[in-house]
């Protein structure tokens, strides 16, 4: 593989950096990195304005039908910026392609303009409680009554549904038929009479995560996506994007969070020492260099994988696992570089409590998306070719 940009992607690249000196004010941004619901809405819709929203999507749903690799500039020059993701990750990645590849003509016209825009926000209604990953146990229901679905159950661990407006949901129709085989999937618009969103805080403080409650919800019939008992298929291409197109954004997260390593790492702390005096120190911030430098070339495999066939491959399993336990380590390392002061949050931490926030945050880096455990079988059945152990 070339790593070099092309004249075009050279020229896409300075054009996005210019773009971000112009627009992107890194003073404006919440303390400490929280999320912000109302800073995140407008810089989206900055983003969107600028023409940097949908880059690889077709020209025909008001994407810009552009190679991954300008995604995978994109991520390369946000995180130089310092700048933040755009707020429907869950759309963007998820729900929009799923859309473009099961959707009416009319359910295509009906969300992905709004979706690209960020006017409607989207959620993932996937995991139930006694299930956890395994989505083929879902036991909320669905039963066709005239022209109406009657959805029944609930759903947790779903990110930004107390901000959501639709939602992608997995739902049994026919509870005769073998698990994978009796489900279906709907859009579900999260404002209909019947739908209850409890957040749950979390260590954070923050409420990112939530419960979902459908109490005899009424949802249009032609709001399925494919036809009843197409729902593991569907929801199996939703997958193949979450762990595909996010590793981009992900190992970008991971580089941003490392420069910033590296700037604690030369600022003298409290005592007047400075951390990277220290070599062992260095040799910690060098193994998280090593980590990182091996998930970005794991991801020109999958971009490569991309451009030859269309689709990540399950390769994208491995940049998710390998990422979500090397965040955690790298946050825990930027706290213990603060010594005494890494106990403060806050007003009284350094940087107001930055990586702080950010060690919590990432203790549900190993369960959201796929916890560690399933990634493992995943890679080992699907990327190693070794036999079940079920």
């Amino acid at each position: 593989m070339d790593f070099r940009d092309t004249a075009d992607e050279a020229a896409f690249r300075a054009k996005l950096r210019d773009w971000y000196e112009a627009n992107f004010d890194a003073g404006g941004m919440p303390a400490a990195g929280r999320p912000d619901a109302g800073y995140l809405r407008k810089w989206s819709r900055r983003l969107f304005d600028g023409g940097y929203v949908g880059l690889t999507w077709p020209r025909e749903y008001g994407g810009h039908g552009l190679s991954p690799s300008y995604q995978a500039i994109y991520f390369e020059e946000m995180v130089r910026a310092g700048a933040p993701e755009h707020m429907g990750i869950i759309g963007l990645n998820m729900a929009g392609p799923t859309i473009m590849t099961w959707g009416t003509h009319e359910q295509k016209s009906k969300h992905l303009a709004r979706l690209l825009s960020g006017e409607d926000i989207w959620c993932q209604g996937f995991s139930e409680p006694g299930s956890g990953s395994d989505l083929a146990g879902a036991r909320t229901k669905a039963v066709l009554d005239g022209d109406e679905w009657v959805v029944n159950g609930q759903k947790v661990w779903s990110s930004y549904a107390h901000l959501a407006d639709w939602c992608i949901l997995v739902v049994r129709t026919d509870p005769a038929a073998e698990k994978h085989a009796g489900l279906s999937y709907l859009l579900v618009d999260m404002h209909l009479p019947g739908v209850e969103v409890r957040p749950l805080k979390q260590i954070t403080g923050d409420p990112e995560f939530n419960e979902i409650f459908f109490t005899d919800v009424r949802v249009p019939k032609d709001s399925i996506l494919g036809k009843p008992g197409d729902g593991w298929k569907v929801a199996m291409t939703t997958l193949l994007h979450e762990r595909g197109t996010m590793a981009f954004a992900l190992v970008a997260q991971l580089r941003q969070h490392f420069s910033r390593l590296v700037d604690l790492a030369r600022e003298p702390g409290s005592d007047g020492r400075v951390p990277a005096d220290d070599p062992v120190v260095r040799d910690a911030i060098a193994q998280e260099w090593i980590e990182l430098q091996s998930l970005a070339f794991t991801n020109y495999r999958t971009l490569t994988t991309l451009l030859t066939k269309g689709a990540p491959g399950p390769e994208s399993s491995v940049v998710k696992l390998v990422w979500s336990e090397a965040n955690q380590r790298l946050t825990k390392l930027a706290r213990s570089l603060q010594g005494l002061s890494g106990m403060l949050d806050g007003d009284g931490g350094v940087w107001d409590g930055y990586w702080q926030y950010r060690q919590l945050r990432s203790r549900g880096n190993t369960i959201e998306a796929g916890t560690s455990e399933i990634l493992r079988n995943i890679v080992a059945e699907r990327v190693l070719g070794l036999p079940r152990s079920r």
